[in-house]
């Protein structure tokens, strides 16, 4: 077993649950060192931490994203644990997790919601949403995970010092799942139950506001992370208008000889002439990608593995 496992908490006012969740990781992952990072809790979150035993520090700039940024930044560990504050995930979950990391040398083990009661736990759009999500990610990036939008999760040190962590809020989960896709690193799930929220407790998630912004970074990624295929897609859509456009056009030339809608004529062989700059664009951006990619690759490469560490 290492030395060293973080546990590591974002909270934002989860005075009413957060002292049961350190606790609960405290029993079941004894000697690991407990971080909560408060975001701007105006309620008891600190207070009940401090008590708890937990190291607590701060960041102001509001958003999971951000905590999670600065988590990945300052902490040294040889395992880290990444579980939200507000009770809803089993930390009886986390010694398995850990086991399967270690078992299989991994660089990221998701906890997989199984949710213990389904209609009272996913507000309306939410279970939709994830799947999804889920599904697009799975589509783009071509390989299925069941649930992306997980807080729950273990990740190697390889892992957390490779992460580049660009967003600032809940939309951090899939940075984290593409991540380990663009890379193709050895991660794995894991199922854990998934509770509903203690009385009291709030939500900080706003479905439709926070599904929108995931979605646009599932978009963002994508074209950062495969160009060919974004600005692909581009020039067989603006392909396939023009084609519309000028149909017509050259069969009535072929016939007469003559363009008559000469506007037309012009807007087809415009569109097509930007069908082509999207498709040269994709293929230079590509190959800037490609040393990109391997860039990452060398550095996540040159951080020592879990198996090395072991011995």
């Amino acid at each position: 077993m290492f030395e060293r496992i973080a546990v590591l908490i974002p909270c934002l006012n989860e005075a009413h649950t957060v002292l049961e969740v350190i606790k609960s990781f405290q029993k079941e992952l004894p000697g690991s060192q407990i971080y909560v990072y408060d975001n701007g809790s105006t309620d008891n979150t600190v207070k009940l931490s401090l008590d708890a035993g937990a190291i607590v520090k701060h960041e102001k700039s509001l958003g999971k994203g951000n905590v999670i940024r600065r988590m990945f930044g300052d902490i040294e560990a040889d395992i880290y644990l990444l579980v939200d504050g507000d009770g809803t995930y089993q930390a009886q979950t986390a010694p398995k997790m850990v086991e399967l990391m270690h078992k299989e040398t991994l660089d990221m083990v998701v906890g997989s919601r199984i949710p213990v009661d389904q209609d009272a736990i996913f507000r309306p759009g939410h279970k939709f949403g994830n799947k999804a999500l889920t599904k697009i990610v799975g589509w783009l990036f071509g390989r299925q995970f069941t649930d992306i939008l997980s807080g729950f999760r273990v990740f190697s040190r390889r892992f957390v010092k490779s992460f580049p962590a660009l967003s600032r809020g809940f939309e951090i989960e899939t940075e984290m799942t593409i991540h380990a896709l663009d890379l193709n690193m050895p991660v794995s799930e894991f199922a854990t139950n998934y509770s509903a929220r203690a009385e009291g407790s709030k939500s900080k998630l706003n479905t439709w506001k926070d599904g929108y912004r995931i979605l646009l970074t599932i978009i963002f990624l994508f074209k950062e992370m495969q160009p060919f295929k974004f600005f692909g897609v581009i020039f067989l859509i603006f392909s396939i208008i023009s084609i519309l456009l000028g149909y017509p056009l050259f069969f009535t030339y072929l016939d007469t000889g003559l363009v008559p809608r000469f506007p037309t004529a012009i807007l087809a062989t415009g569109v097509m002439i930007i069908a082509f700059i999207s498709l040269a664009i994709g293929i230079i951006l590509d190959s800037v990608c490609r040393n990109r990619r391997e860039i990452k690759r060398m550095h996540y490469l040159g951080i020592t593995p879990l198996s090395e560490k072991k011995k």
